[in-house]
């Protein structure tokens, strides 16, 4: 069965990049730049993995992780934040499993994928 990974950023760019890594390595990509309703857009995908940009308009990366990892039907999927404004401490408080420092590699956004959807 495919992993579905589901990615929110405000940089259509690094959707459009991203979906395309994710589906070579046969993954299932959903990507979105709305950060209104993204629980119930995480939980209708039915994500495995979920990757979030720290700095967006609308609600920042560290507070829908916040509320990824406090909603009981959602806190088990892992969550990596991708950002180019980077204070691991402060990511790391917000309950994330990973961060990936932006501009970030391929085999580094691939590696981090794999390594925490096949843990689980």
């Amino acid at each position: 069965m495919l992993k579905r990974i589901l990615m929110l950023d405000d940089n259509q760019d690094i959707l459009d990049v991203v979906k395309e890594a994710l589906l070579y390595e046969r993954f299932e990509v959903t990507i979105t730049s709305e950060t209104e309703n993204i629980i119930e857009a995480i939980q209708a995908y039915k994500a495995d993995l979920v990757m979030l940009d720290y700095k967006m308009a609308g609600t920042r990366g560290d507070e829908i992780c916040r509320r990824i990892k406090a909603h009981p039907q959602l806190n088990n999927i892992p969550v990596i934040i991708c950002s180019a404004y980077l204070n691991k401490d402060d990511l790391l408080a917000c309950g994330c499993d990973a961060i990936i420092t932006k501009p970030f590699g391929l085999d580094e956004l691939v590696d981090t994928v794999k390594g925490l959807v096949y843990c689980q």
